[in-house]
């Protein structure tokens, strides 16, 4: 017995106080809800200290046109056409990313981040596999949290020297790469593969509402110098640390109940699609009768075997080219969005400025709904592709449950983004109606297999049937996935910077054509789905099987066996 307790970690202080207090055990039930909660909390974080960068591009980077607003939304009007603040950078910039090559070093600043943060991605799924994912997770959002503050700060030490604020985003960038896999692991520990996909299509809300909350964040205080924009988004997420540290149970096992994808669940009875049932009658499982084997035990795999998982290729791939698509909406749609003119484009035929590339007759410049955008009305606006994004992920996983069908979910998705997308690109700029709900749907086809993928497929693979129950492979096989779709997450930022210099009708056609890459990358998977959907029948699901072998008795006292034809 006294082996078992070696290899289980410690219990978070904050749940040992609950627990001191009540004075008896949580149910099974009760964690898994702590864990959903923890862990969106923290991953919002994560999301919300990335945000700033593209609330201030415009104040560092101001368009001579635009008009700021004075209050943002909620606060006042959404869409604010009057300046009433004195802040001088709102009229030079700041350098130095105000010169003629501020565009570049804004997409550098960019891509100095997600170039770090893909890297740190690989390394850090290995060592979540490895260290005490609790632990792990709380450092990587202290030390992110630290750093965004210093590239806050620089605004308050006057601070020009492009160098400072590429080195604040690189190691930020480090340090943001253990959130990701570490959440998913977590997730992935507590919930077996029945409604995966909607469990984490919902959980998975978190990324949306983390732009969404810093956003908002970063222009409220923008008026204050966009030094704040940093500093609140950054403390946030070291109060989120804090949280993570006090209240995550990150293993089962190590409270007292297994594992869902272990051996030791099954001596349990537990069911391998919903994992440990409590709270039903007789049935209720404590955690001081489950065998104590501690997630010590466990042993993580490499990248190389996580590799050979089938599957983990195509997806980490097609994902390349999805969060190329969705990151160049994170960090430009504001900026996009603020940098437009209606009148510029009076004189000229509709069918002529939206298919030309020169930037003085772009379509992109004109104001939307005949008004210009504030930077702040700008961010707020920018939020509602977050919204459409909460609903696809929801309805992806939905969707991908019921047909049992990860691939063909994805890859649709992907290609009815292309129209959405083109869509928003040409007529986005009708009415602020227009705007809105084209903005909504492209978010929705674009966010949906880009949520799919990192949660509900991620953790699939990392429980792979190929693996033996006892390997911890979660977070590696996550690292892999998303570490490959940030290359291409910031790749999507640094050619925006250039190919908007040449017109945004280039930056929309290379999101179409990426898009369309990310479906055919998926085609194999497709194929093999359908052809197994074609060849086997769909199993009986555990209500059907309760009722196909039923008897009843008819009026003539012979027995009949009710067969249910599916």
């Amino acid at each position: 017995m006294s082996r078992g307790y070696e290899t289980v970690r410690s219990t978070p202080p904050g749940i040992l106080l609950i627990k001191s207090i009540r004075g008896k055990e949580w149910r099974h039930r009760t964690y898994r809800y702590v864990v959903l909660l923890i862990t969106f909390i923290a991953y919002a974080c994560y999301h919300a200290s990335r945000k700033p960068s593209s609330i201030v591009k415009s104040v560092m980077d101001p368009h001579p046109k635009q008009i700021i607003g004075e209050n943002p939304w909620p606060v006042g009007e959404i869409f604010v056409k009057e300046d009433t603040s004195i802040n001088s950078t709102r009229k030079g910039g700041w350098a130095p990313f105000n010169g003629t090559d501020a565009t570049s070093k804004l997409g550098e600043i960019d891509v100095a981040f997600l170039a770090c943060y893909s890297m740190g991605m690989y390394v850090a799924g290995h060592l979540g596999d490895t260290l005490d994912l609790r632990l792990f997770l709380t450092s990587g959002m202290i030390g992110s949290g630290i750093f965004v503050v210093l590239f806050g700060m620089g605004y308050f030490w006057d601070i020009h020297v492009f160098w400072f604020y590429l080195l604040m985003q690189m190691i930020a960038g480090l340090f943001q790469a253990t959130g990701w896999p570490s959440v998913v692991a977590v997730i992935g520990n507590w919930f077996g593969k029945r409604k995966r996909g909607l469990i984490m299509g919902v959980w998975n809300a978190h990324t949306s509402v983390g732009n969404i909350s810093g956003s908002l964040l970063a222009a409220s205080v923008l008026d204050s110098g966009w030094g704040w924009s940093f500093i609140l988004p950054g403390l946030l997420i070291i109060l989120g640390g804090i949280i993570v540290f006090l209240f995550l149970p990150a293993y089962p096992e190590d409270i007292g109940f297994p594992c869902p994808h272990s051996s030791a669940s099954s001596v349990c009875g537990e069911s391998t699609d919903e994992g440990v049932e409590v709270g039903r009658g007789n049935s209720e499982l404590s955690a001081t009768n489950a065998p104590r084997n501690g997630s010590v035990s466990r042993r993580s795999v490499g990248l190389g075997q996580a590799c050979l998982i089938p599957g983990v290729i195509p997806f980490a791939f097609c994902l390349f080219f999805t969060k190329l698509v969705a990151y160049t909406f994170l960090y430009w749609l504001p900026f996009y969005i603020s940098q437009t003119d209606s009148k510029l484009l009076d004189a000229r035929p509709k069918s002529l400025a939206l298919f030309e590339d020169d930037k003085a007759i772009d379509a992109s410049q004109r104001a939307i709904g005949e008004e210009y955008m504030s930077v702040k009305s700008a961010g707020n606006l920018s939020t509602l592709f977050d919204v459409g994004g909460i609903v696809g992920g929801i309805l992806a996983g939905y969707i991908s449950d019921k047909l049992n069908a990860r691939a063909i979910i994805a890859a649709s998705f992907m290609y009815a983004a292309i129209p959405s997308v083109l869509l928003y690109r040409l007529y986005g700029s009708i009415s602020q109606t227009f705007n809105i709900v084209l903005m909504m749907i492209a978010g929705l086809f674009v966010n949906g297999p880009y949520a799919l993928i990192t949660t509900a497929v991620s953790a699939d693979l990392g429980t792979h049937k190929s693996l033996r129950g006892d390997s911890r492979a979660l977070a590696t096989v996550t690292a892999i996935i998303d570490g490959t779709g940030s290359v291409g997450a910031a790749l999507g930022p640094l050619l925006t910077g250039f190919l908007s210099t040449k017109g945004w009708n280039a930056v929309f056609t290379m999101l179409i054509v990426c898009a369309l890459i990310a479906g055919l990358l998926l085609s194999r998977l497709v194929f093999d789905e359908i052809t197994e959907k074609m060849c086997n029948p769909r199993p009986l699901s555990s209500e059907e099987q309760s009722f196909a072998g039923s008897s009843i008795s008819t009026p003539s006292g012979r027995s009949k066996t009710i067969i249910k034809q599916l």
